[in-house]
């Protein structure tokens, strides 16, 4: 399946061990993970700016996901889909990379349920389907 991952559950990933590492794990090693310029870059940022990575430790971050995902390039969405501008980022990552779902623990996005044929799941959501 190829999936976005949000930059809400990736930062979860890498400031913790738990379901978000895991679900991380899980998706690059049996899906293909769909990642965007916006997405990396928010990644960095938030990192560095909210939880205090050093620049090298977040340039490491996105580095690998840069060598483990499937980065694209996206088109603006034709009119605006998400109450949050952010969110309309991940969702045209979604609709450039032809992917399926989009794991995220955003709610403005969750909301939506779907967008399209996009699925639009938490990462507990995820799983449960992962094990249908």
């Amino acid at each position: 399946m190829r999936l976005v991952i949000d930059t809400n559950v990736l930062i979860a990933a890498f400031i913790s061990h738990g379901v978000c590492n895991e679900l991380l794990e899980h998706c690059v090693l049996n899906h293909d993970v769909v990642l965007s310029k916006f997405i990396l870059d928010e990644l960095k940022d938030k990192l560095t700016d909210e939880f205090k990575f050093t620049a090298r430790e977040a340039h490491a971050a996105v580095s690998l996901l840069k060598s483990r995902c499937s980065i694209v390039a996206t088109q603006t969405l034709p009119s605006p889909v998400s109450r949050d501008p952010d969110d309309d980022n991940i969702i045209a990552t979604a609709m450039s990379g032809n992917c399926e779902c989009i794991i995220t623990g955003d709610k403005d996005l969750l909301d939506l349920k779907k967008t399209g044929d996009i699925l639009i799941v938490s990462p507990t959501h995820f799983w449960a389907i992962e094990a249908t």
